[in-house]
């Protein structure tokens, strides 16, 4: 499965939620898609799905555009953080349907997490409360396998409990049988480990696009005197500096080997901290 976004603009209005954003994703693989509210993430994925047209440029899905056509859009499921199915619906409804749309629905699978998450299957999906709702799509999401499954804020209400169950199905369901998943969330911590890759957007436009180790191997920061350190960052990527007195903490993109050369105290970057720190308005990528 390949997709291919070239020069994708979206305009709303006077606002351009996406600006001229051009990559390439290939699976099977677990991305990550990552940025602050307004990044434009989510009109990408509803660009993605088929929901919308981009105003400029495009979207291909294995050479194939997804706007209103089935035959590419049978092959997505995007799980949204609400509003993802009609609230009179009674949940057995729901698999019901949700088993004539996607080709490769696992009807078994369905049932056994709806057992797991203890969700009645013959009441109305608006008696449940929100973290019921949310396992509801993260069911339709798991068992659709779809071969792109984007998952966007999925689990809006779920406990701690009920997201690492989550997380703990989605590694056995992918290992199991690959396909590629899109990833959007702000609790990034709880999923880091997950991505295979990472994409950054802030203001609709890309950032960052990098391999999910790349960026845990080479984004670190160092601690240690203030002049040592200044030289070490010398014509290095620098993302953030703190001073206390004498002492400065630096984060970079870099080499760990060589900041251990110069003695400095090197420490990883969790992902989450990495995209707060380039997505700062005062910073530049």
């Amino acid at each position: 499965m390949e997709i291919k976004v070239e020069n994708v603009t979206k305009t709303f209005k006077r606002t351009e939620a996406l600006k001229n954003i051009s990559f390439t994703l290939s699976g099977p693989k677990i991305y990550g898609l990552l940025g602050r509210n307004g990044a434009g993430k989510t009109t990408f994925m509803d660009i993605l799905a088929g929901h919308q047209l981009a105003s400029v440029g495009s979207v291909y899905i294995n050479g194939k555009t997804p706007f209103d056509n089935r035959s590419v859009t049978k092959d997505i499921c995007m799980i949204k953080e609400g509003n993802n199915f009609q609230k009179e619906m009674k949940i057995k409804d729901i698999l019901k349907t949700c088993s004539f749309i996607y080709e490769k629905w696992d009807q078994p699978l369905a049932e056994e997490l709806a057992q797991m998450y203890n969700l009645p299957l013959k009441k109305k999906l608006k008696t449940y409360s929100k973290g019921m709702s949310s396992a509801v799509g993260i069911i339709v999401g798991l068992a659709s396998k779809a071969p792109i499954t984007i998952f966007d804020e999925p689990y809006i209400g779920l406990d701690a409990a009920g997201r690492k169950r989550f997380y703990d199905i989605l590694i056995e369901q992918y290992e199991m049988e690959e396909r590629m998943i899109i990833f959007s969330t702000h609790l990034i911590d709880e999923v880091s480990l997950l991505f295979e890759e990472v994409l950054i957007l802030q203001d609709g436009e890309l950032m960052v696009q990098e391999n999910a180790d790349t960026l845990r191997q080479k984004a670190f920061s160092v601690t240690g005197d203030e002049k040592v350190v200044r030289e070490f960052i010398c014509n290095k990527h620098v993302i953030d500096t703190k001073r206390i007195a004498n002492m400065m903490t630096a984060s970079v993109y870099g080499d760990k080997a060589e900041a251990e050369a110069f003695g400095l105290q090197v420490e990883g970057i969790p992902i989450q901290d990495l995209m707060i720190y380039l997505t700062e308005k005062k910073r530049g990528a």
